[in-house]
């Protein structure tokens, strides 16, 4: 226990030492510095460590040092910046597996319908597929004890179905078609975690391409590649690469991906930090996509890595982008695991694009303004209007081309695109406050699942719900659950229920692509990048 405490002290002073200004060398540091030259000495240290003593020798009762310094490491690192943190275990795994393109697990992806697990989908070749679950099947019982007829949090679920690979799990299973529960003995395996979520020809005529990243993880490059591989085969001229909803990952998959789209010597990005001497990243020429008309597609929860791209594209005068701001995040952030599963980020340095902007936006006044950034950009109207987006006159750059663009954090579009608001209605807000349109597309594939099987398309599918008259049987629903439609609803509206509606049985009886192809089909971004590149 002595000898723990110890490493704990240690961790302590370490981090006090960042926050004081003192360069701490330790040997749990993954990436060292040769070069630095490295002392302990401060005051602030020097009482931290006087108060570990005591406490230690002194205090009247026995400490549990391991559940202080939990509480401890949070709020320390929060004086720092709004995204040098410290994370638990489990959280730490998490986000290792998001990153690392795979995870041990049993192969199935689910929802709480109810109060009961039900398996929306089966990763093909994934474990569960191989003992026979079924898309519609219900989990009742994990290792023996009852998962059915109470409220259960996913992550429950997820913490009790994911486990190291090669140990077994046992489920219990309901099956509409079978009068008792069906045991399984599930062997976990590795479950690959897709960085690309769609890549297909938008527009056969126009010979343009469209491929959705929701990430920056060890398997993006080569994702990436394969889908504009498939592209090209299928006569890409042309690129549209969606990054909404991108919040980052690796710095490395970034600059490998863009690398793709530049020519040679071209400069992607930059770093630089008091303790981190200005590093520069430059395209090396051998990209296979270095004259192919581009556009890419941002908006407000686009981050980090994604900004990265997204710049050097900007900076470069390589692209159009096309959306609405990015967020802001260009902060370089160091991992440093600790021996029991957690570790914290401790940021070292800025992203800078090309042109020299910093994408980093400001912290603000507190920890509150930071992270209500994005909710006071949608009441100032930036959403909704490019007018509404206060530029800072005082960050202005040049691209490589003459353009001007503006600092003061994250990425500005080239093509302002607002936020769609015309198909609003309180009805559409109603159901989806209490998830109904959920509830209803689950239980309509769940019992038309081997007759919607017969379809493979979203076209497909989309003709055959509009001849079943879908909406109508959503509307009537919906009144049970207690919701009367607006018999004056508009057009706009009456197309948006449609559009979410059969959106969500899309995605429940075929897949994530062509829930996206559906989706894109109205989407007003995607259909002014595919208008910019038909010019």
């Amino acid at each position: 226990m002595k000898a723990l405490k110890k490493i704990l002290i240690a961790f302590i002073i370490m981090i006090i030492g960042f926050i004081l200004g003192t360069r701490t060398v330790i040997t749990l540091i993954k990436r060292q510095r040769p070069g630095h030259e490295y002392r302990i000495g401060s005051v602030g240290v020097s009482k931290m460590q006087a108060l570990i003593n005591a406490l230690d020798k002194k205090y009247v009762d026995a400490v549990n040092m391991d559940s202080i310094i939990d509480r401890a490491l949070p709020t320390i690192l929060q004086e720092l910046d709004p995204h040098s943190a410290y994370y638990p275990a489990e959280e730490t795994q998490e986000s290792n597996d998001e990153l690392h393109g795979s995870f041990s697990g049993i192969g199935i992806q689910f929802s709480m319908q109810d109060d009961t697990v039900r398996v929306n989908s089966v990763i093909h070749g994934g474990p569960s597929e191989k003992v026979g679950i079924l898309a519609g099947d219900r989990i009742v019982l994990i290792n023996d004890s009852v998962f059915a007829g109470k409220k259960i949090p996913s992550n429950e679920v997820v913490k009790n179905l994911k486990g190291p690979k090669g140990t077994t799990v046992k489920v219990g299973i309901m099956r509409s078609d079978e009068p008792t529960i069906l045991d399984f003995n599930i062997v976990r395996g590795d479950i690959p975690v897709k960085s690309v979520d769609a890549a297909y020809m938008i527009s056969a005529d126009d010979g343009i391409g469209y491929i959705m990243i929701n990430k920056f993880g060890e398997t993006t490059f080569a994702e990436m590649m394969t889908g504009l591989a498939e592209l090209s085969s299928k006569g890409m001229k042309k690129l549209i690469i969606d990054l909404r909803g991108n919040s980052g990952g690796y710095l490395g998959a970034a600059i490998q991906m863009v690398n793709e789209f530049l020519p040679k010597n071209d400069l992607i990005v930059y770093t630089q930090g008091e303790h981190s001497p200005m590093a520069k990243q430059f395209a090396d020429g051998r990209g296979h996509y270095k004259s192919i008309p581009l556009v890419v597609l941002i908006d407000e929860s686009s981050a980090s890595a994604a900004e990265i791209f997204t710049g050097a594209i900007q900076d470069n005068d390589r692209g159009t982008i096309v959306g609405r701001r990015s967020f802001g995040k260009g902060l370089v952030q160091e991992p440093i695991d600790f021996s029991d599963g957690s570790s914290m980020r401790i940021t070292i340095a800025r992203y800078y694009t090309p042109s020299g902007r910093c994408i980093q936006k400001p912290y603000g006044e507190s920890d509150e303004d930071y992270a209500m950034d994005l909710v006071k950009r949608y009441e100032h109207g930036e959403f909704f209007s490019a007018d509404s987006i206060k530029l800072d006159e005082s960050e202005i750059f040049t691209t490589k081309g003459g353009r001007t663009v503006y600092g003061g954090g994250g990425i500005m579009p080239d093509i302002f695109v607002a936020q769609d608001t015309t198909g609003y209605s309180k009805f559409y807000s109603d159901v989806t406050r209490k998830s109904l349109i959920n509830k209803y597309s689950f239980k309509y594939v769940d019992s038309n699942r081997s007759h919607l099987s017969e379809y493979k398309t979203y076209t497909e599918l989309e003709k055959y719900l509009d001849s079943k008259n879908v909406l109508n049987s959503f509307y009537d629903f919906a009144s049970k659950s207690g919701i009367k439609r607006d018999r004056n609803m508009s057009a706009q509206a009456q197309k948006q229920m449609r559009t979410a509606l059969y959106g969500n049985i899309i995605y429940d009886a075929l897949d994530m692509q062509d829930y996206i192809a559906f989706i894109n089909q109205t989407d007003p971004a995607v259909l002014k990048s595919i208008e910019t590149l038909q010019q």
